[in-house]
């Protein structure tokens, strides 16, 4: 029986290995939208945060998204990833 390959990805803030499924996917897409991808498969430029409401809000409180996805992020995005994991 093949074992299937679990992919892994890397928290932008605590630059933990995760399961790709525990963690969240931020995106800019090509015409410069930041969304919130949950499906994990939409093109663009995507980076992961761990789902963790202390992570959300040092990734916040750093502006780490701002700086990997060289765009500035919304307040929204931000309350909508906190939202998401209450």
């Amino acid at each position: 029986m093949k074992v299937k390959k679990i992919p892994m990805r890397s928290c932008i803030v605590t630059h933990e290995k995760l399961p790709k499924k525990e963690l969240i996917r931020v995106l800019r897409t090509p015409e410069g939208n930041i969304i919130i991808d949950e499906s994990g498969k939409s093109n663009g430029r995507g980076a992961y945060l761990k789902k963790d409401i202390e992570v959300i809000k040092k990734a916040r409180h750093s502006k780490i998204l701002n700086r990997i996805l060289e765009v500035e992020i919304p307040d929204n995005i931000y309350e909508e990833l906190e939202n998401m994991l209450k």
